[in-house]
């Protein structure tokens, strides 16, 4: 299952992504917001992010005006690498190399069609390991010290 969430800023990209994941038959869960009306996106992403992190969600997908704010909020839960990405080669790098457990996406950014290729690209890309483990080992240390 796949948490999705935004505040209205994404709202377009997360119903895009929906779409998606509905033609597809992918499961996913909805965590907000519903429309387009003017909402906090801490607390959607709050909620996107321990589901990723208590593994309800094997990821997540969060979208604001930039993706910005609301990764900084998901990253705030211990276990979350949150990422933004504007193009296909940041969706597939940050799996293979940060095995980023959520997409941040920028509905004022990118297109709803790019939110849905870079979803596609980031769910189809395998965490590499290797030299890249060394690195998430020392993203999760620094957490243990001051999450």
């Amino acid at each position: 299952m796949i948490a999705l969430g935004a505040d209205h800023g994404g709202f377009l990209l997360k119903e895009a992504i929906k779409a998606y994941f509905e033609k597809e038959g992918i499961a996913y869960r909805d965590y907000g917001t519903y429309s387009e009306d003017s909402v906090d996106y801490a607390p959607i992403a709050e909620q996107v992010a321990r589901a990723v992190a208590d593994q309800t969600a094997e990821k997540g997908i969060l979208c604001c005006g930039t993706g910005i704010g609301i990764s900084i909020a998901a990253n705030k839960v211990r276990g979350i690498r949150a990422a933004v990405v504007v193009n296909a080669f940041c969706a597939q790098a940050t799996r293979a190399h940060n095995d980023a457990n959520i997409l941040c996406m920028g509905g004022r950014v990118i297109t709803e069609q790019e939110a849905v290729e870079f979803t596609k690209i980031f769910l189809a890309t395998e965490f590499e390991g290797g030299r890249h483990q060394r690195r998430i080992d020392q993203i999760a240390a620094i957490e243990r010290e001051n999450l």
